[in-house]
């Protein structure tokens, strides 16, 4: 009973955090001001359900709840993508691709990376989970080098809107993209809801799973598969959440108190989405700009990463 209130519960919290985002300072402007709201609104529950779920999925495949697909190196190659396409084209890039043909690009670049190491790590039919969160990890160290480097050759103005795909902000999603990263993740989350009692499974590990019968080796790459889609349209979308997913995934795992998937991660869609919703609030509303949503969000999930390293390291 008490779990079942706090589920309800935290979905009202959302549901007031986002009428009083939409209204609070609006004028009641229903032609501009409240339309641009809603569009970064949409953005912020897709980005939540992303996170949600990619945090949530990925730290049950790997048995191991301070990872995120972030060790996959996603945002790294996103981020190695947006420094290329700068130095290459210049501050043309975004004026010939246009946003919505770099979101395109990004994602199926993202795609198409995650199709590569699964392949190449799952062809001889062994599990290789572990070999597999060890190449993303030196993956992102080499790609994150080389986008250092590439920011050394391009120009300050150049620099300046790199930044901008450096940081999350959702005043950058437009509602084309808005309505087909929604189509694309209530796909992806259609196939997962379909999976979720072999996500229950595969949280008991790999030699319970086999012995119930579950096929370990196809529902991990097929899982993995949907990770990466996330995380791809998350990132295309509003920029890298990196230490997001450990805080939402260990507050949900914390009030919830199970495992059982068709509790864990609708509270997290609500505790993700929340959080976005307070942290682009702050940054209209009490910084008037002069921050953004990624400082604050890796602040504080940040801190809470840290503090769980360290008490972790303690317990052992």
């Amino acid at each position: 009973m008490r779990r079942v209130a706090t589920r309800y519960g935290l979905w009202a919290l959302v549901l007031v955090l986002a009428i009083a985002f939409l209204l609070l300072g609006s004028g009641f402007d229903f032609e501009y001001v409240i339309p641009k709201r809603m569009t970064r609104l949409a953005a912020m529950v897709i980005a939540g359900v992303c996170v949600a779920y990619s945090s949530v999925i990925f730290q049950t495949l790997a048995g191991n709840r301070i990872l995120t697909p972030a060790i996959m190196g996603y945002e790294a190659i996103y981020l190695l993508f947006q420094a290329l396409l700068i130095l290459v084209l210049g501050t043309q890039s975004l004026v010939l691709l246009g946003r919505n043909g770099n979101v395109l690009l990004s994602i199926l670049l993202m795609l198409a990376y995650s199709g590569l190491i699964h392949r190449w790590l799952f062809h001889d039919g062994r599990n290789n989970v572990y070999l597999l969160l060890l190449l993303g990890l030196v993956l992102s160290m080499v790609m994150g080098t080389f986008t250092q480097f590439i920011q050394l050759k391009i120009s300050p103005g150049e620099f300046s809107i790199f930044q901008g795909f450096n940081y999350a902000s959702f005043n950058k999603a437009q509602p084309t993209q808005v309505i087909y990263s929604g189509l694309l993740v209530a796909a992806a989350c259609f196939i997962v809801q379909r999976s979720l009692p072999v996500l229950d499974v595969l949280s008991l590990g790999r030699d319970q799973a086999i012995s119930l019968g579950v096929d370990f080796q196809r529902s991990v790459r097929l899982q993995l598969a949907l990770i990466a889609i996330l995380v791809a349209v998350s990132t295309s979308l509003v920029g890298p959440t990196a230490f997001m997913g450990v805080f939402v995934a260990n507050i949900t795992y914390a009030l919830a108190r199970t495992a059982r998937h068709r509790i864990t991660l609708p509270m997290s869609c609500a505790i993700a989405i929340g959080i976005f919703i307070v942290a682009q609030y702050m940054v209209e509303q009490m910084f008037n700009y002069n921050t953004s949503v990624s400082i604050l969000i890796n602040l504080v999930c940040g801190g809470y990463f840290l503090a769980l390293m360290i008490r972790t390291r303690g317990a052992s």
